[in-house]
């Protein structure tokens, strides 16, 4: 039995290498990533399923909700290669196992990958290219491309080899509730990066004025002071410096005193609100339609 198990290749798992590199083409906003995920497993479901129905069936757990740093997708892709296999070979692999894996996998890399190759290696090799190219010389823009470029494939090639031997691991000990717990594991760890990126990419600003105090004489700039000139400009910033305020009145808006109670409450609040639409099968469409008219009138009211 074991010589009539299907195997995916080598060759097979560089095709998925290959079409990964297409993860965005089809990228929209109710899926995101979707449509490029079950272009890039084609080749493997084709080839791991003979009928029609099984074949339909495969692609269509796989045009579920997909969005991560498409740089880390390759190892999500390698799991999810090794759990297909199996499934195709009768292991006991259902459908929401399969997602559950790569949702629970997606929040963590995408957390890990953003700050990682656009905040750490890219410059890095900007800079190396930059120092070249204002020196006149022409390999600066082609050391970048070129080093660039054979990172990121060396990144998505081994790390879905990493993944697909991973995740045959997975399958090899069905039966003591591994694939469950590591499900279970990558999702704790993706909603812990999601709940932990809230305050850096929802903001929410309450502009009304709560208060304005005129401050003592000593506590601001006096700018019908100032020297004329780049003397005066000198002064300003030193004063700034030493804690000055630059207007004679203190504003305290909203938004102040909620920073002082709990920052990112606001944020916090619209993340749940939009998680309890979701549960309640509300489209995400219109979810995202309905924050960006409610935006404008609470802007065109004075509110935000």
């Amino acid at each position: 039995m074991a010589d009539s198990k299907i195997k995916l290749t080598k060759a097979d798992r560089f095709k998925a290498f290959l079409r990964s590199y297409f993860l965005l083409a089809s990228f929209n906003y109710e899926r995101m990533q979707n449509g490029g995920v079950a272009y890039t497993l084609i080749p493997a479901i084709k080839k791991l399923y003979q009928s029609k129905e099984e074949r339909a069936a495969a692609l269509k757990r796989h045009l579920e909700f997909f969005n991560t740093q498409p740089f880390m997708a390759n190892p999500i892709f390698g799991v999810t290669l090794a759990l297909e296999e199996e499934r195709a070979n009768g292991a006991d692999i259902d459908d929401a196992a399969i997602s559950g894996v790569k949702v629970g996998m997606m929040g963590p890399l995408a957390g890990a990958g953003d700050p990682l190759f656009w905040f750490t290696l890219r410059p890095i090799f900007l800079s190396l290219g930059a120092g070249l190219a204002v020196s006149g010389n022409i390999m600066g823009p082609i050391v970048f491309f070129v080093l660039w470029n054979v990172m990121v494939a060396a990144v998505k090639w081994y790390t879905q080899e990493f993944g697909y031997r991973a995740g045959t691991a997975i399958t090899d000990d069905l039966s003591g509730n591994l694939l469950q717990q590591v499900t279970r594991g990558a999702s704790m760890m993706g909603m812990f990066v999601i709940g932990s990126l809230i305050q850096r990419w929802v903001s929410i600003t309450f502009t009304p004025v709560v208060s304005t105090v005129k401050q003592q004489d000593e506590a601001f700039i006096h700018w019908d002071k100032l020297p004329k000139g780049i003397a005066g400009v000198k002064e300003a910033f030193l004063q700034q410096a030493a804690g000055k305020s630059l207007e004679a009145n203190k504003v305290t808006t909203l938004q102040d005193n909620l920073n002082q109670l709990i920052p990112g409450l606001a944020a916090l609040g619209l993340t749940f609100l939009c998680m309890y639409l979701l549960k309640r099968k509300v489209s995400p469409i219109i979810i995202i339609l309905g924050i960006f008219v409610l935006a404008i009138l609470l802007h065109i009211i004075g509110l935000l």
